[in-house]
């Protein structure tokens, strides 16, 4: 659908994400091959990561000292190697090209408010949110987020009326994008594969432990995983309890700090709105993955610089130590982008990575298995396979591909 304009155009009454398809279309036409899709994906997360620059400098004032929060949050977006997944996976573009129009349009809604600028309100960031509609379907959470940033702002008291119908063009969007939505036989499909796949129950319960341990890598980058082992969990425990409590009390801190420290408050929400109310409502085949944290980031980022400028005002005379621990983490995180883009240069060291960090988990072994056998290594593509069907005896592509293997010396 996505290797000629004709293939897109055959496809966009039927498919899925017209405008994403539209991207991978532009880099098909234009001949670079794989230098022109990394490089875009690069651009747009250079894109994304300006724009997270202007909301920070937005919502953290225009104050010096905060605009050097709202740097260090942007940086940190940019560098942190938790993204690596959503910028070289050619696939991860679907995370990076729905938050550049999502934060676009925040920003377009933003500014209109704050300088009474009809045009950017009900014309500019209702179109930009459509787009992002048309990257990916959990851009339909921006209306909370302009709802959130309504709550926080400083300027002026809440009103909700007020705030609803300077949103009434992005609702309306979002009514027709549901609408368009349900009426595409791709979107019923994943609809009905989606809620076939677990109970809210279960996925809620499996969302809290995967939320909990993915969120862990921003700190842990060196257990960053391609494929996490994420189990579909059906019954409380302990461990989940504990996970759930640490999660609920920042829940708790970001609503009891809607007026204390709006700016606290805006972020640890703004990561809530973008990982278990997007990921926890609608079940997925995979639980949780690195690039769904994408967007989230934001808020955590903005969290980190908040931080960092609270413990210098606590104790100024440490404020140049602070400076230079901030500079140091950002080479270091830089140096683990580094180390971390290094294992997706060919599919063996990206699936004997995964393999080594999820070794439980069949389907990395399949996909070992596979990268071996292209790269002409059978008896290593056999082990692999071997160790998939001990993991999961019923993993029938396995059992195939070893079958295959035996018999012609190719695989499906």
């Amino acid at each position: 659908a996505v290797r000629s304009w004709a293939g897109w155009w055959s496809d966009l009454g039927r498919g899925i994400r017209p405008l994403l398809k539209l991207s991978y279309a532009l880099n098909w036409s234009t001949g670079p091959g794989l230098f022109g899709f990394h490089l875009g994906n690069l651009l747009i997360h250079l894109g994304v990561s300006i724009l997270v620059l202007l909301l920070a400098r937005t919502l953290t004032g225009p104050s010096t000292r905060m605009g050097c929060v709202a740097l260090f949050a942007a940086l940190l977006f940019a560098l942190h190697p938790i993204q690596t997944e959503a910028v070289t996976y050619l696939a991860g573009r679907s995370a990076s090209l729905v938050a550049f129009f999502y934060l676009a349009s925040l920003a377009a809604y933003i500014h209109g408010r704050l300088e009474g600028r009809p045009l950017l309100i009900y014309a500019l960031s209702p179109v930009l949110f459509l787009l992002a509609l048309a990257v990916k379907e959990t851009a339909a959470t921006l209306p909370a987020a302009l709802l959130l940033w309504e709550i926080i702002r400083r300027d002026r008291p809440f009103r909700l009326r007020e705030a609803l119908a300077s949103q009434a063009a992005h609702l309306g969007v979002l009514a027709a994008a549901l609408a368009a939505f349900l009426a595409i036989p791709g979107h019923r499909f994943l609809i009905e594969y989606s809620f076939g796949l677990r109970g809210f129950y279960e996925n809620l319960l499996s969302q809290i432990h995967g939320q909990f341990m993915l969120h862990a890598h921003y700190v842990l980058p060196g257990y960053l995983n391609f494929d996490p082992d994420l189990p579909t969990l059906t019954r409380w425990s302990w461990g989940l309890a504990i996970e759930a409590g640490i999660l609920g009390c920042a829940l708790a801190a970001g609503l009891w700090n809607l007026k204390r420290r709006p700016l606290v408050s805006f972020a640890i929400l703004w990561v809530f709105l973008h990982s278990m109310a997007v990921y926890a409502a609608v079940p997925r085949t995979d639980i949780l993955n690195e690039r769904h944290l994408y967007l989230g980031g934001f808020g955590l980022f903005l969290l980190a610089g908040a931080g960092a400028a609270w413990f210098a005002d606590q104790w100024p005379a440490l404020r140049l130590p602070v400076a230079a621990a901030a500079c140091a983490l950002l080479i270091v995180l830089g140096l683990f982008t580094v180390e971390r883009n290094a294992v997706y240069r060919s599919e063996i060291r990206l699936w004997e990575d995964t393999a080594a960090k999820s070794p439980g988990k069949a389907r990395v072994f399949n996909n070992l298995g596979y990268a071996y056998f292209l790269a002409g290594r059978n008896d290593e593509a056999r082990k692999a396979w071997l160790e998939t069907l001990r993991i999961d005896p019923a993993h029938e592509l396995a059992r195939n591909n070893l079958s295959l293997l035996d018999v012609k010396g190719d695989v499906l």
